[in-house]
């Protein structure tokens, strides 16, 4: 999995921010931890986690110690926070670098930046921001749409109706985040969101029509700029020899980057209405998350005992 980083400008951009001293273009300076230090510790001297890949964050704190500071101790207490060469300093609440903080900034063509927000809203935007944008991510082949608030990929060999069905879920009111090319990121511990390639975004391929661009066509309320990752449904060719899921107490999922997805396959053939029935897939994951399943209820009612109603996990490879 590759490490990402992106450039300061960016962060000035996303965040509003006011440049107090910029040695070099923000472009040049490149942000690579998700994290950020608010350095209460390494102004006293202890450097012994001291992260040089986080952007510092001053604060009410950090601002009063400095000044509670002599003059000749506080620039050495900045000179050995600076030298450490972080990315960059934003100072929150309106606050100001003072003449002796300017001065070492200098010495170390350390990018000095400011905002109005409070120190921990600062912190809670920059954070959320940073762990998009350098998320882990890996591209896949499908398509991505919300369905009542759920984020399904769909999945399947090319030709199997993938995008048809995407047009028919957005002609009834549902949204396209992406075909073809998914790019999913791991934003959190728990949660894979999708989008599309800047490129690819909005256009769909439809075979005997070509490209077209969802959005020009289906308007802006059609599209959607990312979704989370919710549900995988898996469409293949109907197999008569298959045995195919009729209940839906066992799980089947498989892994990316790391995380678990629920995977239901829908086997496709003439006259079944793919997007009606990844409609009620959608409701129906909603309604297992909130824990209820009718497969259950359908089992209790018929006087079988909870042995039988154990949902057995098992982890299957698609090729995505």
């Amino acid at each position: 999995m590759s490490e990402f980083s992106l450039p300061l400008s960016k962060i000035i951009r996303e965040l509003s921010l006011t440049t107090f001293y910029m040695p070099r273009h923000p472009e040049e300076v490149l942000i690579s931890s998700r994290d950020v230090n608010r350095p209460g510790l390494e102004l006293n001297g202890f450097f012994y986690y001291y992260d040089t890949t986080r952007i510092l964050i001053i604060g009410n704190a950090e601002m009063a110690f400095l000044n509670s500071c002599e003059e000749e101790k506080r620039r050495q207490v900045l000179q050995e926070v600076l030298r450490r060469n972080p990315p960059a300093v934003i100072f929150a609440r309106s606050l100001q670098p003072c003449p002796i903080f300017l001065e070492v900034a200098k010495q170390y063509e350390m990018p000095l930046l400011g905002t109005d927000d409070i120190t921990s809203s600062l912190v809670a935007s920059l954070v959320s921001y940073l762990n998009v944008e350098l998320a882990p991510r890996v591209t896949r082949h499908g398509v991505l749409v919300e369905v009542y608030g759920e984020g399904i990929f769909i999945a399947g060999d090319s030709g199997v109706g993938k995008s048809e069905t995407a047009i028919e879920l957005v002609k009834r009111g549902h949204r396209l985040i992406a075909d073809d090319a998914v790019e999913i990121r791991r934003v959190s511990s728990r949660t894979l969101v999708g989008s599309a390639p800047e490129t690819i975004r909005h256009f769909i391929e439809l075979r005997g029509i070509g490209i077209i661009n969802a959005r020009k066509i289906f308007g802006i309320g059609a599209v959607k700029m990312t979704e989370k990752l919710d549900l995988i449904v898996n469409l293949e060719t109907w197999d008569d020899q298959k045995a195919y899921d009729r209940m839906g107490i066992d799980q089947d999922y498989t892994e990316i980057l790391g995380l678990k997805i629920p995977v239901i396959t829908i086997p496709v053939r003439q006259g079944r209405n793919l997007a009606v029935i990844i409609e009620v897939a959608a409701m129906n994951h909603r309604e297992k998350k909130m824990g209820y399943n009718a497969a259950e209820e359908l089992l209790s009612n018929l006087g079988m005992g909870p042995e039988m109603m154990q949902p057995k996990e098992r982890k299957i490879d698609l090729d995505i």
